[in-house]
């Protein structure tokens, strides 16, 4: 049971609204749906629900979660893949129900979204995904030691190492969120 109410959208203060349309009507709500960002209510879901209680941060971590997930050169293998990475570490049932969806869309396997959930790398994907997912992985938790920087820095180069740093800290914070929040998986 959630320790926050979800509102309604026709109850929503004016600041809250315009977050709430941003999130309902925005680059997460066009094309494919691979999870629902709303309730059969209209309430939000997920972390987003969370985000109206202060709509001014709640703002600047959907347009960062919409930056992250549209706006980076990560492959899509590669951003769900980390993604459940963290999922895993932080054993985060909404992030793991949300991204295993998305992540079979741009092709992860059942088999590969196995070893994720387990907070392990497939060793399925090319180099570059592979040596990717491993620096997610050390990233989630908590360092990068030198061996893993020499390993991935020169294959990734620094611009995918620091979104993959902003990728798991988002992810991250999203995780403890729905856990102090006590938000679970819809239905």
């Amino acid at each position: 049971m959630s320790r926050i109410p979800s509102p309604l959208p026709d109850v929503l203060d004016p600041a809250q609204r315009t977050l709430y349309d941003a999130i309902a009507g925005g680059p997460r709500a066009t094309g494919p749906q691979h999870f629902a960002l709303t309730g059969p209510d209209g309430a939000l879901l997920g972390p987003f629900n969370a985000f109206l209680l202060a709509p001014e941060l709640g703002d600047a971590l959907q347009r960062l979660g919409a930056a992250i997930r549209y706006a980076t050169s990560l492959p899509p293998r590669i951003r769900e893949g980390a993604i459940l990475l963290v999922a895993a570490r932080w054993d985060s049932a909404f992030e793991r129900h949300a991204h295993e969806a998305v992540g079979r869309s741009v092709g992860l396997t059942d088999d590969e979204l196995g070893t994720l959930s387990r907070g392990e790398v497939p060793e399925t994907g090319d180099a570059v995904e592979i040596t990717a997912l491993r620096l997610a992985r050390a990233i989630a938790a908590g360092d990068v030691s030198d061996a893993e920087w020499a390993a991935s820095a020169p294959v990734l180069g620094e611009r995918v190492v620091f979104e993959l740093t902003t990728l798991v800290g988002y992810y991250a914070t999203l995780a403890l969120q729905l856990r102090v929040f006590r938000v679970g998986v819809p239905g």
